[in-house]
């Protein structure tokens, strides 16, 4: 029984309802001695005690997709095969560009919310390069399917979650499809597809994205095999004009971390509540070591770059759960890094996804801004030879592309075909964008790595 399926939940909710009727019916009527009438009766509370903190589990842990499965729970899944030194580059000496094509076979996803919008897909991938073997999440835009965009390859945003947690969280509790889907369609957003791979890969431990050697190489999972799979199989637009990330406490840390540290694979990165120090998770194999700390920190990978890497980079936070660390990263950053930084008021929320989830739509039109501004991402159209390849590729799935497309579109009414301004959305997001710092009565924070979030706070040594 999935631990996250509707039988699963039923089933709590009936056992909990027994628990309570048991004690009703049956407290005075239990036969025997008084230690064995004393017993009975404690088994019974304890019952209802057991079931109460059980269905109270399983509503949170549907609500923000902590575990996905009860390999995830029990901490006994693991999806590293192989953990070799790979180097500074994650690559091992591996040219990625020279590997052969990866040709996956996707299959809609289950769970909640994934059939949504289109619906989401889903692959397990071997790691080439990382040794990981995990899943990938992707949806589609809806002007992926419409003729109009046939010779059009579409910028890509890798999503990642925090720990612990499922990447389903984006489509389920996040609702990321359901919220830019229309969007997408009127233009106000540019048409993303939308990549969301596996990040809980050790049992009972947080991979902090990191390469460690001989345990894990989650930063090559991420910034390697994840994104060749993606233009091997997909439009996708290539790295890194065409390529973002995005995460949420832990993987807000990912998210900046990869894009300062592969510039030459990523071009912006969002973090909603992050941290700069590994550490800020306790949980993070990449923060129990001094080396480890510094090779993963995104402020001090920046400040210690001769050459200022050109991205753009979005924190948003409260004080003392993620606005500091975008202050550090913002004080150092010189061009042509860019760095744009929200203070959220204590009044949007705690660390959750009740904070994270209307955040959204601000956040992907701040993605295409700087994808319109920056990058001049889509400006350049396929050969025609490329888009048979890349239709060839798309036919791989097993999910019916019918099932996955939105409604037709009409270019002319979008302005998505414009040649000058390939997704029609730099004058809808001008002067909507959020301004940096945000003010709101607020004073600048004081640097103090390690203090982004609550719990980083707490543990700060």
């Amino acid at each position: 029984m999935s631990l996250t399926g509707t039988p699963f939940l039923l089933t709590a909710v009936a056992l909990c309802a027994v628990a309570l009727v048991l004690p009703l019916a049956l407290w005075s009527r239990i036969p025997g001695p008084a230690p064995v009438r004393g017993a009975a009766r404690l088994l019974m509370l304890l019952f209802v005690q057991g079931t109460a903190i059980s269905l109270v589990f399983v509503l949170v842990n549907n609500a923000n997709s902590l575990y996905d499965d009860w390999a995830d729970l029990l901490g006994t899944g693991d999806h590293v095969e192989r953990a070799a030194d790979l180097g500074p580059d994650g690559t091992g000496g591996i040219a990625p560009e020279t590997l052969p094509k990866v040709r996956q076979t996707f299959r809609q996803a289950d769970g909640r919310r994934m059939g949504q919008a289109g619906g989401v897909r889903v692959t397990d991938l071997r790691g080439r390069v990382s040794g990981v073997h995990a899943e990938v999440f992707v949806w589609l835009p809806p002007q992926y399917d419409e003729p109009a965009y046939r010779h059009r390859k579409f910028p890509v945003v890798e999503l990642l979650p925090g720990y612990p947690g499922s990447a389903k969280a984006w489509f389920g509790s996040l609702k990321v499809h359901e919220q830019l889907l229309p969007m997408m369609r009127d233009g106000r957003v540019a048409p993303f597809i939308l990549v969301a791979p596996r990040t809980n890969l050790l049992a009972r431990a947080d991979t902090g994205c990191a390469n460690i050697p001989g345990t894990v190489n989650a930063e090559s999972w991420l910034s390697i095999d994840v994104p060749r799979m993606v233009t091997d199989n997909f439009r996708a637009e290539a790295a890194p004009d065409g390529w973002a990330t995005a995460g949420y406490s832990a993987g807000a840390h990912c998210a900046t971390k990869l894009a300062v540290a592969h510039p030459d694979r990523y071009r912006a990165a969002v973090s909603m509540s992050g941290y700069n120090d590994p550490k800020g998770e306790r949980s993070s194999l990449a923060g129990r070591s001094a080396e480890l700390r510094v090779r993963n920190n995104p402020l001090l990978l920046l400040r210690a770059d001769r050459v200022p890497p050109r991205i753009a980079l979005y924190f948003s936070g409260e004080s003392g759960d993620g606005y500091e660390a975008g202050a550090q990263v913002q004080a150092i950053a010189k061009p042509p890094t860019s760095v744009d930084v929200v203070l959220l008021p204590r009044s949007a929320g705690g660390h959750d996804m009740g904070l994270w989830r209307p955040q959204l739509p601000e956040v992907f039109r701040w993605l295409t801004q700087r994808f319109i501004t920056d990058t001049g991402t889509g400006t350049d159209a396929d050969t025609d030879a490329d888009a048979d390849a890349d239709a060839d590729a798309d036919a791989d799935t097993t999910v019916d592309p019918d099932e996955t497309a939105g409604p037709a579109g009409t270019p002319g009414k979008s302005g998505l075909v414009d040649t000058a301004d390939p997704f029609g959305t730099a004058d809808r997001v001008t002067g909507s964008l959020p301004r940096s710092p945000s003010s709101g009565g607020s004073t600048p924070a004081e640097p103090a790595s390690g203090t982004a979030s609550r719990a980083g706070a707490a543990r700060r040594p």
